[in-house]
This record gives C-alpha cells, structure tokens and sequence, in this order.
C-alpha cells in the first residue's frame, strides 16, 4: 500500500512549459515522455509518514524487496510509531530489520532519529514538518545516519516540501544522455532540477518516481536497454552505439 499525498491521489499531472523559458525543456520532456509511457507511480510505497521515514534509512544500500520485509517485521511488532521505535532495544530493533542489511547501523541510525525528533520537536512529526525546508535540511543533515539523499526523501515524501531527490539512477540518467558531467556531485544535480522547474511537490514525487522505474527496468548499470527505455529517442545516434554496443 503507498502513502499517497492528497495532491496526487486528486489528479495526476502533465505540466506545460510556461512562456519566457521558466521551465529547462530538455527536463520537462524527460518528465512528460515518462509519464505518458508509464502513468503515475505512486511512489513512496508506504502507509505513513512516519513509515516513509523508517524506510528512507533502511533502503540505503539495499534493494528495496529487503526493505519490504523488515518494514513488515516493524509492522507486525507494532513498532511504527516514533514512541515505539524509541522504547524497543536496539538489539531487538537490529534483529527485526536484518533483511536490509547493515541492520546493527540502521538501528542505530533510526534511533538517532526518533531521539532527534523528541529533542527538537517533543515527538511530533507535525511539528516538524511545518519547520523551513532549509532549516530542517540542515538539521536533518546534522542526524547520525542521514545523508543528502535520505534527509531528501524525508522532506519530499514524508514532509511535502519541495526538494527533489537525487540517488544513482538520476545521475546515470543524466551522464548518459548528456545532460550532466559523470563526476557531477550530488547537490549540483539537485540545483539542475529545482532550478529548472515549478517547485511543485507533486511534480518532484512522480518525476523522481518515474527515473526509478526507468533505472530498474532500462537505464540499468550493465547492459542497458536503451532500445526499448520511453527515452530512447532524445539518445544520438552516438549515444546509443556507446550505451548497447553490440545491438
């Protein structure tokens, strides 16, 4: 079941360059070119905010099928709640989401967190998620365990502010279609979306969603199947001869 924020469970959306260039075209044609190939996502699968939080973590480093299954775990112990995650032992806690690896460390890190949102914003998500976006990247930043990409997450999925978030599918999406340098860092691939388009919630969500699905099932690490990716057709001649060699 995915925790689908108000604005995208009412419509779904297929925005229009506005005039005066205030939209890059080459991004908004990314977007639109996979949302008429592949619909709406859905995306965070989840049932809560808080649910997208916990996630966020345990999906570093890990495909998210390991992830499913120690959500399921926290699920059945009745553990998804903030005051439960904190009171349960953090070897038991290890113990329950062990299928998404490096279990001993994401149990430290959720309960850094949930001691952080009690220290800063007495156990209330609400709180929280009405704080700056800039503020409370920084603080999120400042949380034992979470980086660019999972604080991200955090505050687009879980918080509804309008950040987007940058993992290793959009960048070998971009490098590979020319639209950013291979070495390109995390933070300059961020600034190429929001400086490039609406800040719109809604907008950021599903196209994040729609470059994941594109990363699994086609703009894959070996072997690539540029041929068949909604894609394709803003790839060169060039491109494609580098990216499937022997097509």
């Amino acid at each position: 079941m995915a925790f689908a924020m108000p604005s995208i469970a009412a419509k779904t959306i297929l925005p229009d360059a506005p005039g005066g260039g205030a939209v890059r075209p080459g991004l908004q044609d990314y977007y639109n070119a996979l949302f008429r190939a592949l619909g709406p996502q859905n995306w965070w699968p989840a049932r809560t905010p808080f649910e997208v939080i916990v996630g966020a973590v345990l999906t570093q480093n890990t495909a998210w099928t390991n992830v499913e299954k120690a959500m399921n775990n926290l699920r059945r112990e009745r553990l998804l709640t903030p005051a439960a995650l904190e009171r349960v032992p953090q070897a038991r806690l290890a113990r329950l989401i062990r299928s998404s690896g490096y279990f001993r460390q994401k149990a430290k890190k959720l309960k850094a967190f949930v001691r952080f949102l009690r220290r800063d914003y007495a156990g209330s998500l609400a709180r929280m998620f009405r704080a700056p976006t800039a503020g409370l990247r920084e603080k999120l930043l400042a949380v034992h365990g979470i980086g660019p990409e999972t604080a991200d997450s955090i505050l687009l999925y879980a918080a509804r502010h309008p950040v987007f978030v940058v993992d290793a599918y959009t960048k070998r999406i971009l490098s590979r279609h020319g639209l950013a340098a291979e070495k390109a860092g995390y933070e300059e691939l961020r600034a190429l979306f929001e400086n490039n388009l609406p800040r719109d919630v809604q907008l950021y969500n599903e196209f994040h969603g729609l470059i994941v699905m594109t990363g699994k099932h086609w703009c894959r690490t070996k072997n690539p199947l540029c041929h068949a990716c909604p894609l394709q057709k803003f790839l060169t001649a060039e491109m494609l001869a580098r990216l499937e060699p022997r097509r």
